[in-house]
């Protein structure tokens, strides 16, 4: 079964971006693991202009995306109950743990807003989650909706080949990745680790797993502070 893609957009020529390379782009035009449409919700303004945006209610500056314009164009997309989304810097923070759950579906609807923001009535009877990458503001939703979508689709079994690697990632056990070298052993004055040379891997995942912990205590604190906690509950789900 693909894992389907739908982004409603006032741009779609921001799509597919970076999901049409590498071996996320190969898996969905070669491989069709994953599709990807675009609906361009320019095209379903009832005003001649083309307008689909009003000032906001209350006054204030800018202007808001109607209810009724982004209503029609997500009514026209075939749901077959893919959770919908709306990127926006005050939704929830995405983590990997949501990532996995949506990876496990049958698809994503991204609507991507722009302006003010969208009218919270279409968001409330339409039943869009609010979804945030990151703390910041950002122009519009197209680089945040890239952004969700590519951490599932790689995810999809088969759009990455080595199921084993993601295991070690950052985020997947509560901590951080560890740090990574290759070829040249010298570069610039540093010479790659010594263990990570030895053959004995039992003292490299040794090595490995200390680096990650201290890269989380430093890098995130707040994921350090958080781990015995995810820990305890990994383990009770796997029970």
């Amino acid at each position: 079964m693909s894992f389907d893609c739908t982004v409603l957009t006032m741009f779609p020529e921001a799509f597919p971006g970076p999901l049409g390379v590498s071996l996320i782009g190969t898996a969905w035009r070669e491989q069709g693991l994953w599709s990807l449409e675009t609906v361009d919700i320019r095209a379903f303004s009832k005003d001649k202009r083309g307008f689909l945006d009003d000032t906001p209610a209350g006054g204030g500056p800018g202007q808001v995306m109607r209810a009724d314009v982004i209503a029609s164009a997500l009514d026209s997309v075939e749901r077959r109950e893919r959770p919908l989304l709306y990127m926006s810097a005050r939704g929830r923070p995405l983590t990997q743990a949501r990532v996995h759950e949506w990876s496990q579906g049958p698809g994503l609807i991204v609507l991507c807003g722009r302006f003010e923001g969208v009218d919270q009535r279409v968001l409330e009877t339409r039943g869009f989650e609010e979804v945030a990458v990151g703390d910041a503001v950002l122009a519009g939703g197209e680089a945040a909706a890239l952004v969700a979508i590519e951490a599932c689709v790689r995810l999809v079994p088969g759009v990455l080949g080595q199921a084993e690697s993601l295991s070690e990632e950052s985020f997947e056990d509560g901590l951080l990745e560890h740090p990574q070298y290759t070829r040249p052993r010298t570069f610039e004055g540093l010479d790659i680790p010594e263990v990570l040379l030895s053959g004995h891997h039992a003292d490299i995942r040794k090595w490995r797993q200390a680096q990650r912990e201290e890269t989380t205590r430093k890098q995130r604190p707040d994921l350090w502070d958080r781990l015995p906690a995810n820990q305890q509950a990994k383990g009770e789900k796997a029970r």
